[in-house]
């Protein structure tokens, strides 16, 4: 019996790896074919229900399963996947996934290759959106774990013996419209100040934040005993894609003495396009910003990004070293400061090297003509929704979301959704605005093309009509 894990036939190995390597290049090369979802088959769940393996499989075995999971994902690859936002993929992180588990890094921390990798994304986003050089940067699973970590700073800024005693007697509020993405909420939950001290902002008629009404509920707040402390700006709301104005809340920031945060999960990305550079400028006077690549700019899942103004706020929020994880000035152990003085977690993969090959291959003007495409594409589609008497428009189009709906029945609507979803012809989701069930199309995959969207109003109306 062997005494370790590698294989006892390494040419083997070598043929298996090529075959699902193959598999995996033509499950991307074919992904504008075939069904935009389908459910998992009886025969697969089945498989994925044994009993903990004892003796394991053989390789041939493995590969077999690994091969029939591949056509049954979420469907983000195809270019009529449109519910939610989820970018596309490309080759370029497939591949660069591979170095990376061959490499099989920690980034917690120590000097080590990988690291180099990473400070240079971190230095690449800072220029990007034009944060200055002192700027701290972390790579995360996603906008969830980075907007957590950005207000801890925000709040260990203002409450400096939070980490030491806690905040049972805090009076901190903050501040986003209600369209912000439920993540925030759910930080101030972790960060234990509670979804209440979360104040909703109402929203106008483009469902950006009320400024007006911002700056009442501060007064109010702050006449009542209370601590603002943060306001949160959204590049790219879930429902309808908007984005607030963050020149004016940086402004009111400035004034009120108030940390920034934007949460720009998928919309920040438009920075580097022409459609929406200038309503993002704003961006670079935040104290935090947090976004994912995995979205707009198509690195494989999963791939986030926390960036904070204040170097130093950030580490002391997070910075904790114990003697096993001491500092040096050479060897392994140098390479200071880590990356687990940034963030919760000192078990950290290399996602960082997906990010940098994303940009290193196709570089900044081409994502960012892939964004104004999308952008472009939101727009089409609006008008062949205005051009037909069934369907009707129900929020303006600001990014690449466009919210709808047939005729004047919500059942119908969750209906045609549905209905598209189980035939695998599209994917688009189902929202509430204003108190009716709107069909929602967000349009972020470098693969869809404009046919697709004809398609997609084409496959509406004859559901719609059927029902």
């Amino acid at each position: 019996m062997s005494n370790t894990l590698d294989p006892k036939d390494w040419q083997q190995t070598r043929n298996a790896a090529h075959k699902m390597l193959n598999a995996a290049l033509d499950k991307v090369e074919n992904s504008t074919e075939g069904p935009v979802w389908q459910a998992l088959p009886d025969t697969l769940k089945q498989s994925f229900s044994s009993p903990l393996p004892i003796s394991g499989s053989q390789t041939e075995a493995l590969q077999a399963q690994l091969q029939a999971l591949l056509p049954y994902g979420v469907g983000n690859t195809h270019p009529r996947f449109f519910g939610w936002v989820h970018g596309s993929g490309t080759t370029t992180g497939l591949i660069a996934d591979i170095a990376a588990s061959a490499m099989n890094a920690n980034l917690g921390g120590r000097d080590h290759g990988a690291m180099y990798v990473e400070r240079q994304v971190v230095s690449w986003m800072r220029e990007m959106f034009s944060f200055p050089d002192q700027a701290s940067g972390l790579v995360v699973s996603g906008t969830s774990m980075a907007t957590i970590i950005a207000l801890k700073a925000a709040r260990d800024a203002r409450i400096t013996t939070a980490r030491k005693d806690g905040i049972t007697s805090s009076k901190l509020v903050g501040y986003a419209s209600v369209q912000a993405h439920n993540c925030v909420a759910r930080a101030f939950d972790i960060l234990g100040l509670g979804e209440t001290a979360l104040r909703a902002v109402s929203v106008n008629d483009n469902y950006e934040m009320d400024l007006n009404a911002l700056t009442k509920m501060i007064d109010e707040d702050r006449a009542a005993g209370l601590l603002p402390f943060l306001l949160v700006g959204t590049a790219g709301t879930v429902n309808v894609g908007a984005i607030d104005d963050l020149d004016g809340l940086a402004t009111i920031a400035a004034t009120q003495d108030l940390w920034l945060h934007v949460d720009g999960a998928f919309g920040a990305a438009g920075i580097l396009s022409k459609t929406l550079q200038t309503r993002l400028k704003g961006i670079s006077s935040a104290d935090s910003l947090a976004f994912d690549f995995h979205k707009w700019l198509h690195v494989n899942y999963d791939a986030g990004f926390v960036m904070i103004r204040d170097e130093a706020a950030h580490r002391a929020a997070f910075s904790s070293r114990p003697d096993y994880l001491q500092a040096a000035s050479r060897g392994l152990a140098a390479g200071n400061p880590w990356p687990v003085e940034y963030g919760p977690e000192l078990s950290r993969g290399f996602r960082a090297l997906k990010i940098w090959a994303q940009f290193t291959e196709h570089g900044t003007e081409k994502l960012g003509k892939m964004i104004d495409k999308n952008c472009a594409q939101a727009k089409l589609l609006a008008s062949l929704i205005k051009d037909h008497p069934k369907l009707t428009l129900l929020a303006p189009v600001a990014t690449s979301v466009v919210c709808f709906r047939y005729g004047d029945k919500d059942e119908i609507n969750r209906e045609i959704v549905m209905q598209l979803q189980e035939s695998g012809i599209a994917a688009p989701s189902i929202t509430t605005l204003n108190g009716q069930a709107a069909i929602r199309v967000n349009i972020t995959n470098h693969r869809t093309q404009d046919n697709d969207l004809k398609v997609l109003v084409d496959e509406i109306v004859t559901v719609g009509a059927r029902l």
